[in-house]
């Protein structure tokens, strides 16, 4: 079972109107869409600068979203 973290998002009102928005019309949960964003972007990403390193992956610490917010999917 993969484990899902946690982490505050500041938006400004119009952000969160207009994604609010994408959301219902995309029949997603914010939290859904946000993630559906998410992964669209990490591609992008990879397809127009590379593949992140599993290696890089590996030594980031993600110790500071670990408080309290760790839940099992």
């Amino acid at each position: 079972m993969k484990n899902s973290y946690s982490i505050n998002v500041r938006l400004s009102e119009d952000m969160l109107k207009r994604l609010l928005y994408i959301c219902e019309a995309e029949k997603r949960t914010p939290s859904n869409q946000f993630n559906f964003m998410l992964r669209n972007n990490i591609a992008y990403f990879e397809r127009t600068k590379g593949k992140i390193p599993e290696a890089k992956l590996r030594e980031i610490d993600i110790s500071e979203f670990l408080e309290g917010d760790k839940s099992e999917n």
